[in-house]
């Protein structure tokens, strides 16, 4: 194995998603580089801890494991690290696919020794088939995709975003893993942020680390109905507000809102603008993307509020935790090459 080998992780938690996740695999296994292995770690899913087990048995390469800490993405994050051979760990959403190209990308952003991360750009799937008329594109991330506002190419940034994203291993050793208490659960509020604290975290650890994102590095990422509609757009909006508060009470208001402040002061309000102006020319959905950017911000804004006042008095904490898994045996080939 060598230090460019890649690990990827798929973190998974419900059989809704069988069909998805086993076109998450299959899109790993056709990578135009190959990975070293494919962790499908199952948080706290008996049932389908068993049906992946049976499934992938034979498959060489690819390995199913439960979440060995608490509930939630982060831990199930923590665990393919402690697991993973890799010295590059990847990671891939459930509900996501990937094109040909996307380990390639990532593994020649990793030539500069001081790249400790690169993240890549993620499509959206609408399940109705196209994209609601008043949804902005400034809140992509909403659906967990890259959202309009974000510069093009491979450039650096202060974070990469956690559903397709890739990190050294020696990321890990300097700063820890994901932490817990500020990520999703899957039968919770959709929190998130987990990947900007962790970022910021390195960054504090590794000063001289580089983090990027390549917009080359691809995938596509499906949208259910359920969160094609206002109610979801808002909850999620609340909820990021809401964990943004965590993460400047961590870091610091200066480092947890760096990019925030660009994206609220320039981003939005041309977004605005273009809504407005397409209203006027009567081009569909204009002045709803206006108003849902409008309406973004200031459900944000409120999360933000509570959570800061949570966090100051104590009723909001994340953690790293460690978690301790073996990772198995060397092949045969591999000592052999030892």
């Amino acid at each position: 194995m060598s230090e460019h080998d890649i690990s990827v992780v798929v973190c998974v938690y419900t059989e809704d998603r069988w069909e998805d996740i086993l076109a998450a695999v299959s899109s790993v296994a056709a990578q135009s580089l190959p990975a070293l292995e494919t962790l499908l770690v199952v948080d706290h899913n008996a049932a389908l801890l068993e049906r992946l087990a049976r499934e992938y048995k034979e498959t060489d390469g690819v390995r199913v494991l439960a979440n060995a800490g608490p509930r939630g993405l982060s831990a199930g994050r923590n665990t393919g690290i402690a697991a993973a051979r890799g010295g590059i760990i990847a990671f891939l959403d459930d509900d996501a696919v990937a094109e040909r190209d996307w380990l390639r990308y990532f593994a020649s952003g990793y030539d500069d020794p001081l790249v400790m991360a690169v993240g890549g750009r993620t499509m959206p799937i609408w399940a109705s088939g196209r994209r609601p008329a008043w949804f902005p594109e400034e809140f992509d991330w909403v659906v967990g995709c890259t959202y309009r506002g974000l510069p093009p190419g491979r450039v650096q940034v202060r974070n990469v975003l956690g559903g397709n994203a890739s990190f050294r291993r020696t990321a890990f050793d300097a700063a820890g893993g994901f932490a817990t208490g500020i990520g999703r659960d899957g039968d919770k509020r959709p929190l998130g942020c987990e990947e900007t604290e962790l970022c910021i975290r390195l960054t504090r650890a590794r000063p001289d680390a580089i983090l990027l994102i390549d917009d080359r590095a691809v995938i596509h990422h499906r949208v259910p109905e359920a969160r094609e509609h206002f109610a979801y757009f808002r909850t999620r909006a609340y909820a990021e507000g809401l964990s943004k508060a965590l993460v400047a009470r961590s870091v610091g208001a200066d480092k947890g809102l760096e990019s925030e402040r660009r994206y609220t002061t320039r981003v939005l309000p041309a977004g605005v603008a273009r809504g407005l102006r397409d209203a006027v020319l009567a081009r569909p959905g204009g002045a709803g993307r206006a108003g849902a950017i409008v309406a973004g911000v200031l459900t944000a804004a409120g999360g933000y509020a509570l959570g800061s006042i949570r966090a100051r008095r104590g009723g909001a904490t994340f953690s790293v935790v460690e978690i301790e898994v073996t990772p198995p045996p060397a092949s045969d080939d591999e000592e052999a090459a030892a």
